[in-house]
């Protein structure tokens, strides 16, 4: 519209909000501009509104500035703020004054089309006029050098992202671009990091996607990107060649040169056209087309270079296409972690945060975690926690690696330990951060590290500040410690009467499992278990919450594991014994009868009471316990069998009766096969072997159990499993198996042997 129709344009202003800019010392005025084009008449003929924002930036700000003054002076200068608003204009401004430093150190520097700045080479002796459109997309027909420089004036104008939408409009420029593009990238660098760059002002808007898109400018930048890769791989080869052959020459210097003036053109392409690409990518199924033509393949490659500006864009993207698992599995078949670990430490801070958030991304795959250790990361990401702008970041990897039990070992060689026990104790808050006590956690469920955590006052400072805050996940880490045998263990008996003591207090049923675990892993032999108890007056709270239902299965276990603890001193297992406890189990093991970690606990309790008379006495003559212990002989837990068979064994030598029950029943069970296929034999079925000389059945089905010799070997060795029915040792001692000359007899044939 030309000047002097101005009269007929209205432009009408309306405040919005106002707020602080997240990162600079500036004020961000959120408004809306209301065009209406006007008749002649006044009357309104076409309106349009348009939301904007202004950003008043106050490099003058400090410490010392008049607040009121300068509210005052902001307020006259910009029509968009109301005077009414001159009290939150004065607020806003004091939070910018004292907003911390910290902050503004670790705000991140965020790649901007502004910060992309022309390449060396390029300059204009003329400003670029969007009237002028026509000339410069004339530009574009003309040779090498003229298409730059029209190229490069339409770029001057698409950096400024008023005069987008109009760009957008001229189909004509916009189809000169892409076709150059396609035909020219190869002969010259220049050209065709300018195009894409203008390409690259319109990624910035989602809204321009499209038209991206629709000129193929994103497969084309793929395209380029790769090729430019290998360009950089030949360069290398032919240096080293003339280093090798010219290396007392100056033609090596020459070539070197050369190479570092190529090398700077072709990273401004490649970091240009990388950020086009991320920049589209915010579309799942363009990144999908991305990941199909190798990008992830592309980029790490390209961890290779020493641009730290294209290195934090390359990262940065990485790290965008990580959290998918197809791109993050194919990153896990190059060596991504290899070269970003080279990475860690550097100079450049956000080089070093984006590289360690990619990291951290890629530490939840457990390949990756061990690769992580392999490529030296461990005491890189350690000496890292003495930086706080990366302290939260590095210790979420260490947690990470710290959950495989292979790596926990190798943090004792650090001077990890020391650092975060210091970060414990020099916490001020109550509840510290999860990542770190986690991460304390985990370490501590290794020997060695549970004892440079103990070493000097750490058992006693740990203990105070968690029975001070009643912090059950510090409790949790003093747990860990305390199961490892060895001198650790030892010095928790010092401790004995304050984690007994919260037992019986009403505590948060969180922190009191993790006190009876501690208590149960005290399997110290100088500990007088009995005097605990009754000090504390533990029997009846432990008789109490065996009761199915009674409180939570987890409070519920511990119980049972501190009482099989306890039950290795004979005077506690009599005490327990006689206050009905092991009734109370087997209804426990009733009700859980299902749940392995219960019945595993429950039979080992049984087990460390027949080792006493007393209680052995009670177990076998006034309770169903070794029926139950029989009936689990066979459970398909490897572990609660264990138990039980050598609960069974003891039960078996001290008591007659039921030693030969238990010998029945492991007969049986060795032979159910053999027994069941006998039983159901019809005795229409003329087998020879069944029947005498006088055609009368040789054996009869219910004969079977009578006839050990059937069954055994003569040879006289009890298998280990101890399957041997019980009425075999008479029979062998009364020669029933041997042949005339006290030989084994060879016509005995055999259906079970200790090898079964």
């Amino acid at each position: 519209m030309q000047a002097d129709d101005a009269r007929y344009l209205k432009r009408k202003y309306k405040g919005g909000s106002l707020d602080v800019h997240p990162t600079e010392k500036a004020l961000v005025v959120q408004y809306e501009v209301e065009a209406t084009i006007l008749r002649e008449t006044g009357d309104p003929m076409l309106g349009e509104r348009k939301e904007c924002q202004k950003i008043i930036r106050l490099k003058s700000l400090n410490s010392n500035t008049d607040i009121a003054s300068l509210a005052r002076k902001v307020v006259e200068e910009c029509r968009l703020i109301s005077p009414s608003r001159l009290p939150e204009v004065e607020q806003l401004l004091f939070y910018l004054q004292n907003r911390k430093k910290s902050a503004e150190k670790k705000e991140k520097k965020q790649i901007k089309p502004r910060d992309l700045t022309p390449f060396e080479g390029i300059e204009l002796d003329e400003e670029a006029n969007i009237n002028s459109i026509d000339d410069y997309v004339e530009l574009l027909y003309e040779d090498i050098p003229e298409k730059i420089r029209g190229a490069t004036l339409i770029l001057h104008l698409a950096r400024n992202p008023d005069n987008l939408e109009e760009l957008l409009q001229n189909e004509t420029a916009l189809g000169a671009l892409a076709r150059v593009l396609r035909e020219d990238w190869k002969q010259s660098v220049d050209l065709a990091t300018t195009i894409i760059y203008v390409f690259f002002c319109f990624s910035s808007f989602s809204q321009f996607h499209g038209l991206i898109t629709h000129y193929k400018i994103g497969a084309l930048c793929m395209s380029i990107i790769e090729h430019e890769l290998k360009r950089y791989d030949l360069w290398q080869d032919e240096l080293q060649k003339k280093k090798k052959a010219d290396i007392l020459s100056k033609e090596y210097e020459k070539a070197l040169k050369k190479y570092h003036g190529l090398l700077t053109k072709q990273e401004q392409l490649l970091r240009v056209a990388l950020y086009l690409l991320l920049n589209l990518s915010e579309d799942t199924r363009t990144e999908l087309k991305m990941r199909n033509k190798n990008i992830v393949h592309l980029l790490v490659k390209t961890l290779d270079r020493d641009s730290e500006e294209l290195l934090v864009l390359v990262v940065s993207f990485l790290k965008k296409l990580s959290i998918f698992l197809e791109n993050k599995n194919d990153m896990a078949e190059i060596d991504t972690v290899e070269k970003l670990a080279k990475l860690v430490p550097c100079e450049h801070e956000d080089l070093l945060n984006v590289t360690l958030r990619l990291l951290l991304n890629l530490s939840f795959d457990t390949g990756l975690r061990s690769k992580m250790v392999q490529a030296d990361l461990l005491p890189k990401l350690t000496s890292l926690l003495g930086d706080e702008a990366q302290r939260q970041i590095a210790m979420c990897i260490l947690y990470h690696i710290s959950m495989d039990d292979r790596f926990k070992s190798m943090f004792a060689y650090t001077d990890c330990i020391p650092q975060v026990m210091k970060m414990l104790f020099d916490c001020v808050e109550e509840r510290i951060d999860a990542e770190l006590i986690s991460f304390c956690i985990n370490l501590a469920a290794n020997k060695r590290n549970a004892q440079i955590m103990c070493e000097g006052n750490g058992l006693k400072m740990l203990m105070k500040r968690a029975l001070k805050l009643k912090d059950p996940l510090m409790m949790k880490m003093i747990r860990n410690i305390s199961q490892h045998d060895g001198p650790s263990k030892n010095l928790f008996i010092d401790y004995v009467g304050d984690l007994a003591a919260q037992i019986g207090l009403k505590e948060e049923e969180e922190f009191v499992i993790e006190c009876l675990g501690t208590l149960s892993n005290l399997t110290i032999p100088d500990l007088d278990w009995e005097l605990v108890l009754k000090e504390y007056n533990l029997v009846p709270y432990l008789k109490d919450h065996l009761k199915p239902g009674s409180a939570e299965d987890d409070l519920i276990l511990e119980v049972v594991i501190m009482i099989g603890t306890v039950s290795m001193d004979d005077s506690c297992a009599v005490m327990l014994a006689k206050s009905g406890i092991i009734p109370a189990l087997i209804e426990l093991l009733n009700a859980q009868q299902e749940d392995d970690e219960f019945v595993c606990q429950i039979v080992y309790v049984f087990y460390q009471m027949v080792f006493h008379q007393a209680t052995r006495d009670v177990i076998i003559k006034e309770t169903q316990a070794p029926a139950y212990l029989i009936d689990l002989m066979h459970d398909k837990n490897a572990e609660i069998r264990k138990v039980c068979d050598n609960t069974l064994d003891i039960i078996a030598e001290y008591d007659v009766e039921w030693g030969k029950k238990i010998q029945s029943e492991k007969f049986r069970w060795h032979n159910s096969q053999w027994l069941e296929m006998v039983e159901n034999r019809q005795m229409d079925e003329a087998e020879p072997f069944m029947y005498g000389d006088d055609g009368e059945p040789f054996l009869q089905n219910g004969d079977i159990l009578e006839r050990p010799d059937l069954f055994y070997s003569a040879d006289g060795i009890i298998p280990a499993d101890g399957a041997i029915s019980p009425e075999f040792f008479t029979d062998f001692q009364n020669g029933d198996l041997l042949g005339p000359q006290g030989f084994p007899s060879s016509e005995i044939k055999l259906f079970y042997s200790s090898e079964a």
